[in-house]
C-alpha cells in the first residue's frame, strides 16, 4: 500500500475512509420493481417490492435518496446491542469489543441519509458516540505504555478510523525509540583519549652521570 514507508502519507482523509466503507453490504427493502443491475463490482437485483435484498451501501444510499427503498440498519445498530457493547467496553479496560471495521462510517452515512429508517436514532447516536469515547480513552492509555523496549503494538478489534488515527503516531514513536536505542546511533567514546604519545626511538642511551 502506498505510504507505508512514510507515516505522514499513511493517514487517509475522512472522505477516503468513508469511500471504502461504501462497499459494505447493506439490506434494503425496495418499493419498486426493477431489473438486475450489472456493474463492474457485481450484479445486484432484480428488485421486487417489499422483498428484502442485499446491496452495497453506496447503492442503498443512492436508491434511498431517490425514494426507491428503505434501508434496514444492521443488527449491531440496535439500542440493545450497543448498550451491551458499551457496558463491555467499560468493564474491559484493556480489550476492545468486536465491532464492524467500518462501524463509524456506516453509522454516519445512515444518520445522514436514512434517519427515518433507524429506530430510536437519538439513543443509537448517543451510544455510538459513547463507545467511541471509551475506545479512544483505551487507545490513549495504551500509547502511554510504549517504551524503548516495545518492538510491536497489537491492538485487536480496532476500527479503520481508530487505526487510521493511531497508526502514524505509533510508527513514529517506535522509529524514534529504535533510533535512540540502537548502538550504532550512540557515539562511542574516543579510545585514544587516554593513550600516551609514542616515544620516538632515538638510539641507545648514554650514561651521562659523573664518574
Amino acid at each position: 500500500m502506498a505510504g507505508q514507508s512514510d507515516p505522514h502519507l499513511s493517514i487517509f482523509s475522512a472522505s477516503e475512509v468513508e469511500f471504502l466503507a461504501e462497499d459494505e453490504t447493506m439490506e434494503i427493502v425496495p418499493n419498486m420493481r426493477m431489473d438486475a443491475l450489472h456493474m463492474i463490482c457485481g450484479d445486484f437485483g432484480p428488485f421486487f417490492p417489499q422483498i428484502a435484498t442485499k446491496v452495497p451501501l453506496w447503492l442503498a444510499v443512492t436508491l434511498k435518496k431517490r425514494g426507491k427503498c428503505t434501508i434496514r440498519p444492521p443488527e449491531w445498530m440496535s439500542v440493545e446491542k450497543l448498550t451491551q457493547v458499551l457496558e463491555a467496553e467499560r468493564e474491559s479496560p484493556r480489550e476492545f469489543q468486536p465491532l464492524p471495521f467500518h462501524y463509524v462510517e456506516i453509522s454516519r452515512l445512515l444518520f445522514d441519509h436514512a434517519r427515518d429508517d433507524i429506530p430510536e436514532i437519538y439513543m443509537v447516536r448517543s451510544l455510538i458516540e459513547d463507545i467511541r469515547d471509551v475506545r479512544f480513552h483505551k487507545v490513549e492509555s495504551g500509547l502511554e505504555t510504549i517504551s524503548a523496549r516495545t518492538h510491536a503494538v497489537k491492538l485487536k478489534n480496532l476500527s479503520v478510523m481508530e487505526v487510521n488515527i493511531v497508526r502514524p503516531f505509533i510508527v513514529r514513536a517506535l522509529q524514534a525509540f529504535y533510533k535512540h536505542d540502537s548502538p550504532e546511533m550512540i557515539p562511542q567514546p574516543d579510545a585514544t583519549g587516554d593513550r600516551r604519545p609514542p616515544v620516538a626511538n632515538r638510539g641507545p642511551r648514554r650514561d651521562l652521570r659523573p664518574r
